[in-house]
């Protein structure tokens, strides 16, 4: 394809996709999938190699969000039944953290339910990464504990963190449909709050709430003009007793095409395979290596995930190799300069008055057994998953 051609050649050389072409990628049909695949491929391991980087997520204080984010099973209101927490002490956060590292989890993701942190909270989440540090001092750490003041974002630079997580989750103009609590410019404040404090940016987005594919590739371009350096790619868990319960819109094929398209606009970043992929993706989340190079390790804030050996074994099957600690993750360029921000609002006139080409192709049978609640892990008394 023609298309393909020129998106690997400008994935190659860093140069930026259109809209209508990144909208072409979620457009392309299933006959046409693994052509996709491997054009997303040819840039990734040329970016990045056949490293995997892993990640693992511990969930320092689980539930009771007074944030109304309708996916969220955690969220105001929420009846998922998931484990609900206060603060874990440093040593329980240690201990969980241990389990992830020694899983071979190079990064560890600290997360907290809520609007945001206080003061109070970051000091809280300082006594823990001096807990994990004593531990294992080359970790990398990311935290994730909502929206954030440049003072705070400071603070954690100050205490070790290295990354910050806050996701876009969806474009600007669908925003108010999944939250009413905060808005979509709160999130993107945040993000470059915590540019501002030298931390590295980790955002992205969930796919399958509802949203078409305009609004995908506006949270991806938007992603692109923030600069991030990681861009998790999340698929809609629809967890019972959330107003997400009965959304089930996703094939493997749409998540694949997802990923190509995030990958061909965001060549050089970070793209890592986040929630919901054993849902979505299921047998095909090996043909996902091949376009992103990170995933997260066992299992999520509040679902289980894939053991953390079928993790493993997966990416040694699928011909790749888990990243070392001592390998920096980014390419060279990246690390050593930032380009500046775009405070320029998306432009959807590429895209079409309508927002998508084509009809939404229909999902088969929803797999509900597949979404199990958390129940081992941080907050329990079970061993962790990783």
């Amino acid at each position: 394809m023609d298309l393909l051609e020129t998106l690997v050649g400008k994935g190659l050389r860093r140069e930026p996709l259109s809209r209508a072409e990144a909208l072409a990628v979620l457009e392309t049909s299933d006959d046409e999938l693994l052509d996709v695949v491997a054009a997303a491929g040819k840039v990734r391991r040329h970016w990045f190699g056949r490293r995997v980087k892993l990640n693992y997520l511990v969930n320092l204080k689980s539930g009771l969000c007074p944030e109304d984010c309708s996916y969220c099973s955690q969220r105001l209101g929420s009846e998922a039944g998931v484990l609900t927490y206060t603060w874990l002490k440093p040593d329980e956060a240690a201990a969980a953290a241990e389990a992830g590292v020694a899983g071979g989890a190079k990064r560890l993701c600290l997360v907290a339910s809520g609007r945001g942190p206080t003061d109070r909270d970051v000091e809280r989440v300082a006594g823990i990464i001096d807990a994990i540090k004593e531990r294992d001092e080359d970790v990398e750490i990311c935290a994730c504990l909502g929206l954030l003041s440049g003072a705070q974002a400071g603070r954690l630079r100050e205490v070790g963190v290295d990354a910050y997580s806050h996701n876009l989750n969806t474009a600007e103009a669908a925003y108010a449909d999944i939250c009413t609590t905060h808005e979509f410019g709160d999130r993107v404040d945040t993000v470059r709050q915590t540019k501002a404090a030298g931390l590295s940016a980790c955002s992205g987005l969930i796919a399958g709430m509802g949203e078409g594919d305009a609004d995908l590739v506006d949270v991806v371009f938007a992603l692109r003009d923030l600069d991030v350096d990681s861009v998790p790619v999340n698929f809609l868990i629809p967890f019972d007793g959330t107003p997400m319960a009965e959304k089930w819109a996703l094939t493997p094929q749409r998540c694949l095409r997802i990923l190509a398209m995030v990958r061909f606009v965001c060549p050089d970043v970070e793209v890592r395979l986040a929630g919901g992929r054993e849902i979505h993706l299921r047998t095909l989340q090996p043909l996902a290596l091949h376009v992103v190079n990170s995933i997260f390790l066992g299992d999520y804030l509040t679902s289980e995930g894939q053991a953390g050996k079928a993790d493993l074994d997966m990416i040694a099957d699928a011909g790749f190799e888990v990243e070392g600690a001592a390998t920096a993750t980014l390419p060279e360029h990246r690390r050593r300069s930032k380009a500046p921000v775009s405070d320029a609002a998306p432009d959807r006139e590429d895209i079409g008055d309508d927002g998508d080409a084509r009809p939404a192709q229909l999902p088969g049978p929803a797999r509900t057994d597949l979404v199990a609640v958390r129940r081992r892990g941080a907050g329990t008394n079970l061993p962790p998953n990783a």
